[in-house]
């Protein structure tokens, strides 16, 4: 595999496993964990050893190539081997509920099993070409995204952006931090506004430890700080990722940028939703559908072993928001730019027609 990061590698297909780097651990340590089944790969989803859209369905298109490497030995024909690998990719499917890139890269690898016949080695070599090639578009897309992205912001542009939608989160370049990367080459951008991200803070550890890694200048600040700012004059554009967006254009995210959506509105500030093709729904036609993951208490009561919550208080943990089409400015896909109103442009760029 080549790099795709000067900087480091989220996931990578090895010999021995499935290569994460471990994001729980950032940014006070760099470390590495690798997967060797796919009941490993499915737990590292699930406790957000890698997380991002785009990632997680990278990480279990692989997760699918190392069980089948796994059981290929024992079996000897490529019928039995997609029939006993069907439960390892129930269990991955199983892990994440949003993000829809999950289930579409598993069901790129159902298709392979799909089409199963002569020895099961060279059904092992069908599926590790297939989960490569999802990784090598998903790098595609995110550098096409970043140009398309960063056409669209002015000169000297101050750049708010929530949660992490950056080389952690994908292949290794980003979506929105894919814009902002492409800005910074291009001498466009002037500076980046990272809302920390309660309560997971994938914006204070991420975003900024991605940001500060390629020297692009990049301020951490709360959540409840970005209104403010945005009325002090202080924020130019708002670029966010996305988990899955329906068919109308409304846009799941990590749960507070509906709120920023809000708050761009009403200060006139353009709110962009970058995403690549594969976290498109059409099958929904509104955000409404989106199912939203509910997170454990933990994560909203403690940081670190410090209990914030006094115990017995009841804590609500959803990880994810809708924001409505009517406040998103723009699409920004690795096809082009969408603008309002959605629908047909979006039914233009289905992955799935």
């Amino acid at each position: 595999m080549e790099r795709p990061h000067a900087a480091f590698d989220t996931v990578t297909l090895e010999r021995d496993g499935v290569r994460l780097i471990d994001q729980r651990r950032l940014p006070d340590e760099e470390v590495y964990v690798t997967c060797a089944t796919a009941e490993a790969t499915a737990t590292a989803i699930r406790d957000m050893v890698v997380r991002g859209a785009p990632a997680i369905g990278i990480t279990a298109a692989f997760g699918v190539v190392v069980e089948a490497r796994r059981l290929a030995g024992t079996l000897g024909q490529a019928t039995a081997l997609a029939a006993a690998l069907a439960p390892a990719v129930d269990l991955l499917a199983g892990t994440r509920p949003t993000a829809v890139n999950l289930f579409w890269a598993l069901d790129r690898m159902r298709r392979v099993l799909g089409t199963a016949t002569g020895p099961a080695a060279t059904l092992v070599e069908h599926l590790e070409a297939e989960a490569l090639e999802i990784w090598r578009e998903d790098l595609a897309m995110c550098r096409a995204m970043g140009d398309h992205g960063a056409a669209l912001l002015p000169d000297g542009c101050r750049v708010l952006t929530h949660c992490n939608a950056g080389g952690l989160a994908t292949a290794g370049y980003g979506t929105a931090l894919g814009v902002i990367r492409s800005a910074w080459r291009q001498g466009k951008l002037h500076s980046v506004l990272a809302d920390e991200t309660r309560p997971f803070l994938q914006g204070a550890r991420l975003t900024a430890w991605e940001l500060h890694k390629d020297a692009i200048p990049v301020t951490v600040i709360t959540d409840n700080m970005a209104a403010w700012l945005m009325h002090q004059g202080k924020v130019d554009a708002v670029l966010v990722g996305a988990d899955r967006v329906a068919a109308n254009g409304d846009a799941a995210n990590k749960i507070g940028t509906y709120g920023l959506a809000l708050a761009a509105r009403a200060h006139g500030i353009p709110f962009y939703v970058v995403f690549p093709t594969s976290t498109l729904d059409l099958t929904l036609p509104t955000g409404a559908s989106i199912p939203i993951e509910e997170r454990p208490t933990r994560e909203v009561t403690h940081v670190g072993e410090k209990r914030l919550v006094p115990e017995g208080v009841p804590v609500h943990n959803p990880a994810f928001d809708v924001t409505p089409a009517a406040l998103i400015t723009a699409l920004i896909t690795e096809r082009g730019v969408v603008s309002p109103p959605f629908g047909p442009g979006l039914d233009k760029l289905s992955v799935r027609s």
